[in-house]
């Protein structure tokens, strides 16, 4: 007897059955749902509003840098596990909502505070902040801190932070120690002439040991860390004053506005006056920048 198509070699015997079930391909993998816990006041909705999913999942993935986003009240909108085990908590939804002096002893809660308010009050970044921070356990370590001021339109509605591991086991490094005196030099004095004489002294080291260190922390020579403090300051400027261009090149340390735009043109893709107007555009906000510099001066 001839077999059936049912039965025949190479043929599927649930193909052309009425009462198979039907063969289905495996469902897409979810992608990964953002990390954030719900908000549930104002200020922190408006901030998780002007953060992009995207950005929290990337900071999330970060296990030896701390972040944090906080609201114009000074309340945590969104964290990072590497944050919350620098707390006495365990999870983000037992931090978010809650201010610093509810999460840290005294002196730092104000310290982090003061930072707060400067950069929400003046639109302007913190750069490269060294700070000595515990770490879980209670051990104290060294830090490198930066903030940037978010807006919603041409309102700051709060602030991002990250704070990386520096990872060295001795608080007293004086390396290190002695980095947060050359940045408060330079920082200073942006306005003048910084040489590496002058940062060296304030570091207590001879000018190749400032060099290493300074590459050490920085990635970037001493003379490279003025020239990216002094853009980084010419780029808060130009998003946050309407200072003409030429005045913004003095209250910087460049010789004139034209030493300015080459310099900022060379290490941003675009001159102060497109950078500006750039960020005009955007609402308020800087367009992309100023990009990171590496240690020879590029992108």
């Amino acid at each position: 007897m001839r077999p059936s198509d049912d039965d025949a070699p190479g043929r599927d015997p649930l193909a052309h059955r009425a009462d198979a079930e039907p063969v289905r391909s495996a469902a897409p993998a979810p992608s990964p749902a953002p990390t954030v816990t719900p908000v549930r006041w104002p200020e922190g909705e408006r901030l998780l509003a002007a953060l992009t999913p995207e950005l929290v999942r990337l900071m999330d993935g970060l296990t030896g840098t701390m972040f944090c986003a906080k609201d114009t009240t000074g309340r945590y909108v969104a964290v990072n596990q590497a944050f919350v085990d620098r707390t006495n908590e365990t999870s983000r939804r037992a931090v978010v909502g809650r201010r610093a002096e509810d999460l840290f002893v005294g002196h730092l809660a104000a310290h982090y505070a003061a930072q707060d308010e400067r950069v929400m009050t003046t639109g302007e970044p913190l750069r490269d902040e060294l700070e000595l921070i515990l770490r879980p356990g209670g051990s104290p370590g060294w830090y490198l801190t930066s903030k940037e001021p978010v807006r919603s339109g041409d309102v700051v509605v709060g602030l991002v932070s990250v704070s990386e591991d520096l990872r060295t086991s001795d608080p007293a490094d004086v390396a290190l120690s002695s980095l947060s005196r050359v940045v408060a030099l330079v920082h200073e004095r942006l306005g003048e002439p910084v040489t590496v004489a002058e940062m060296a002294a304030a570091a207590g080291c001879s000018a190749p040991a400032l060099d290493r260190r300074m590459r050490k922390v920085f990635s970037l020579s001493p003379r490279r860390y003025v020239l990216r403090a002094r853009i980084d300051r010419a780029a808060a400027l130009l998003t946050t004053t309407d200072e003409p261009i030429a005045a913004i090149a003095t209250a910087t340390g460049f010789y004139d506005q034209a030493v300015l735009t080459r310099t900022f043109g060379r290490l941003t893709g675009q001159t102060p006056a497109q950078y500006r107007r750039s960020s005009r555009e955007a609402g308020g906000r800087p367009p992309a920048g100023p990009p990171g510099m590496r240690p020879d001066g590029g992108q």
